[in-house]
């Protein structure tokens, strides 16, 4: 008989040794894969695109998906397909320079996220200081380690919004207006539409141009009826939109005389009846027109001066402005109708002799007159506890006489170049240029600031709360002007010029119309 437990004891031998093996190869493989940094496979994340105005910080997101460490791995950050010249080069657990000087020091990692842990949780993501417009773009986040590698790509959009529309009138024949709307500083290039508020307009015109900057402009023009409401709006696509508004008035035109025998008679007696009032009203005016130091200009150059009235101006920026800032005195001469104590002043709460239009009754001159350079001076038409001026005059005059004896229209034709308002439109100012023209505000001005350049022939008003320019107009100044000033009637509050110890920062704009973001003209 055999011996079979010697057999059976080998047997059990070998086999505990073999299932030894096993366990102790088993454990091996488990070891050396719990200590592998990385999955063979990597997996890149990406968040596109990304949008950032010009001058901010941004961060391109990039992580590896599922979350795992990045510290061992190679992570390198490109533009296009330059993967040669890297932005930015992170390997061996070194983060290395960048070689393109438009990067410098404005490249790092950075978080996807407020709730990131970083490389060590996989985020790669790159941060970007100062973005430029060069900066807008594709780049591409490359991760990779011995087992593989992967790439993401990452767009990124840089915007800058624009300044806000400046409108610009000029009048044409067959009571038309040639209105134009410009804006610049945008970028990419910003979608521009006119409206009449019931429908979009189709502009006879629509141009882009690109300064050295890089940053976009536009200009875009139409011709509308003389009595309209128009609006000019530039954005760019998901993003706040900058308006303008401008209302245009024109004087009602005389209706047509019916043809006929019989009319034709009252014709030319109310031709004869014009011609002879015409010239009585004009030795009148003229007259009238030297007491306060000018004449009056005759029919012709007034028609002339309406052809003119609104060419095209470009505003100069408030801060700009500020810079020529000068205190102003009221004039030593008395006035009446008005109460002065230093530099406020008020009417005089009487009934006068000019019922309750405002006219050059309550105005009066400021000093110093000029007659070069540029200059600019603030009116505060409100105080703490009561409500802004409703009536009021602020502007220039070179009217050297007695204002309160000069009879002429106060018009832009006779020397008086200024911005007033009325308790009859509290959702308007009006330049004393003929035709009439006004300017939509949302709420009473409490604080304006005027600006003249007498070279340039240029006068304009800004809100100072708000910062932003109301309106300009070309004048066609002659001899020395002085700064104007009248409270109107019947207000609470005074106006008073005010005076500064220093100059601060402030502006500049012409003859035409010109107004800013609607909703942005006062506080």
């Amino acid at each position: 008989m055999k011996d079979t437990s010697a057999w059976d004891y080998t047997t059990a031998t070998v086999g505990l040794q073999t299932m030894t093996r096993i366990h102790l190869l088993a454990a091996l493989c488990a070891a050396l894969s719990s200590s592998a940094s990385v999955s063979k496979s990597i997996v890149v994340s990406v968040r596109s695109p990304v949008s950032e105005h010009l001058g901010h910080a941004t961060t391109l997101p990039c992580w590896l998906n599922p979350a795992q460490s990045a510290e061992g791995l190679e992570v390198r950050w490109y533009r296009d397909d330059h993967f040669d010249a890297p932005i930015i080069l992170y390997r061996e657990k070194t983060l290395n320079a960048t070689q393109a000087a438009s990067y410098v020091g404005r490249v790092s990692f950075g978080s996807k996220d407020a709730a990131s842990a970083g490389l060590t949780a996989g985020d790669v993501s790159l941060r970007l200081l100062d973005v430029t417009i060069e900066d807008a773009g594709e780049y591409s986040c490359y991760v990779s380690s011995d087992q593989g590698y992967d790439r993401g790509r990452v767009s990124l959009n840089v915007t800058k919004t624009g300044t806000s529309p400046v409108l610009t009138a000029v009048w044409r024949e067959e009571n038309l207006a040639n209105v134009s709307c410009q804006s610049e500083g945008w970028y990419p290039r910003p979608r521009l539409q006119w409206s009449d508020g019931k429908k979009i307009l189709t502009p006879k015109s629509l141009e882009y141009g690109e300064v050295s900057s890089g940053l976009v402009s536009v200009h875009s023009w139409l011709l509308v009826p003389g009595s309209s409401d128009v609006s000019c709006s530039v954005g760019l696509a998901g993003a706040e939109v900058k308006e303008a508004r401008l209302l245009l008035r024109i004087p009602p035109q005389p209706p047509q005389q019916e043809s006929g025998s019989s009319v034709a008679g009252w014709v030319a007696f109310a031709l004869l009846l014009i011609a002879v009032l015409a010239l009585l009203g004009f030795l009148w005016f003229k007259k009238r027109g030297l007491v306060c130091g000018k004449k009056v200009k005759t029919e012709k150059s007034q028609a002339d001066e309406n052809l003119k009235l609104l060419p095209e101006a470009k505003p100069m920026a408030f801060a700009e402005a500020k810079d020529y800032y000068v205190n102003i005195k009221l004039d030593e001469a008395t006035n009446p109708y008005l109460k002065t104590k230093g530099s406020i002043l008020r009417d005089i709460s009487q009934d006068l002799p000019d019922g309750q239009e405002v006219t050059c009754l309550t105005a009066i001159r400021g000093t110093p007159g000029f007659s070069s350079g540029q200059h600019y001076w603030e009116v505060s038409l409100a105080t703490a506890a009561v409500e802004p001026k409703q009536s009021w005059w602020v502007g220039v005059t070179n009217a050297t006489g007695c204002l309160q004896r000069c009879n002429v229209p106060p018009t832009a034709s006779n020397g008086f170049w200024f911005l007033s308002s009325s308790p009859a439109t509290a959702d308007y100012c009006q330049f004393s240029t003929e035709p009439k023209v006004l300017l939509p505000v949302n709420l009473r001005l409490t604080k304006v600031g005027v600006h003249l350049n007498y070279d340039n022939r240029e006068l304009s008003f800004y809100d100072v709360d708000r910062e932003c320019i109301i309106g300009s107009f070309r004048a066609p100044f002659t001899g020395e002007v002085f700064p104007l000033f009248n409270p109107g009637k019947g207000d609470k509050a005074p106006m008073e010029i005010l005076q500064r110890t220093a100059p601060e920062e402030c502006g500049d704009t012409g003859n035409s119309v010109v107004l800013t973001a609607k909703g942005t003209t006062n506080d």
